[in-house]
């Protein structure tokens, strides 16, 4: 079973390995109902507690689709958390109290629950982050009981920090894995030292991570990975973690040698990541129940030796960062 952390100090205990929600909303290609109760049942077979989601996965269905699954499941041990801010009343229209709190009403409906256990702002602008009005309606919020905790999912080492040094958040979730690897030296310590939960995104790189994909690859017209390769829907990073897909495979190959014996690739991603004490969980996005056990696997790994981590680093350091597309 998948090994328990805090996320932060706001009480709530997460898996080391979580679920990504977004598929379930049929964003990335149809998911039938068989699938949807299949990677949820598997999910909760191998201990990952910890599910991710948002309103606009699927315009709300990955919500209610969680919803019902665990009004027929329930599993006291479960966090489902969700993100708000990037519906088009929102992003595209203007933030205004009444309009996230009619999302987040939303959301609870849908997820059939009267208090959310968090909600993160789903990458809204950097402008609105320092304006600061989302924090107080947050807060606001907490206090009338409509959610317990509130964090923000940002895209850059910038909007972290503002986020850690003038918020009140008991959480970030980051884009933070072995072809990203910037947020280890400033965010995950001051993260830490305050307290603030770190959910890491991308933990595998849209997949590249696993180690399967070639060059000729085919993905959905649906799927992210098809249509914002070079950002033309929204930041870069969030796919393929801003590297051009053919030069991405490639570097894909020059880490292949460095996977320790015994260990595949993903493993060897996400038990990088989980070596790094600040990472309350690692969310993994799945389609099917086989997916889910092997990331679970990975909690059970020991961590990798020192010698490892630097030559991962100088990996990094030497062969990915200076192809990074967009901001860090």
């Amino acid at each position: 079973m998948v090994k328990q952390r805090p996320l932060g100090n706001s009480g709530l205990m997460t898996s080391e390995i979580g679920l990504g929600c977004w598929q379930l909303g049929g964003d990335w290609g149809p998911v039938s109902d068989a699938q949807v109760s299949s990677i949820l049942s598997a999910a909760d077979a191998a201990g990952v507690t910890f599910w991710d989601t948002a309103d606009v996965y699927g315009g709300g269905v990955s919500e209610q689709l969680i919803g019902d699954y665990a009004q027929s499941e329930p599993n006291p041990n479960r966090v489902i958390v969700t993100k708000a801010g990037r519906t088009a009343e929102l992003y595209q229209q203007g933030y205004t109290q009444e309009k996230l709190r009619a999302a987040i009403n939303a959301s609870r409906a849908r997820l059939q629950v009267d208090t959310l256990a968090m909600v993160q702002l789903h990458c809204i602008p950097f402008a609105e982050l320092q304006r600061g009005d989302v924090f107080r309606w947050l807060e606001a919020f907490k206090q009338e009981g409509l959610i317990a905790h509130y964090g923000a999912s940002v895209e850059t080492i910038e909007e972290a920090l503002f986020c850690l040094n003038e918020t009140g958040v008991a959480s970030l979730q980051l884009i933070f894995n072995l072809l990203r690897q910037d947020m280890a030296a400033q965010v995950l310590p001051l993260a830490q030292s305050k307290g603030v939960g770190v959910i890491v995104r991308l933990g595998l790189a849209s997949g590249l991570l696993a180690g399967k994909m070639t060059k000729d690859q085919q993905f959905s017209p649906q799927d992210h990975r098809s249509y914002n390769q070079d950002g033309a829907a929204f930041h870069v990073g969030e796919t393929f973690s801003g590297l051009p897909f053919e030069l991405a495979i490639d570097l894909i190959e020059q880490l292949r040698p460095l996977v320790p014996a015994g260990m595949s690739m993903a493993q060897l991603a996400l038990r990088w990541l989980l070596d790094h004490e600040a990472v309350s969980s690692v969310i993994t996005g799945a389609s099917s129940a086989e997916q889910i056990q092997r990331n679970a696997e990975a909690s059970d790994l020991p961590a990798l030796s020192a010698a490892t981590h630097q030559v991962l680093a100088d990996f990094y350091q030497q062969q990915v960062r200076h192809h990074i597309r967009g901001v860090i």
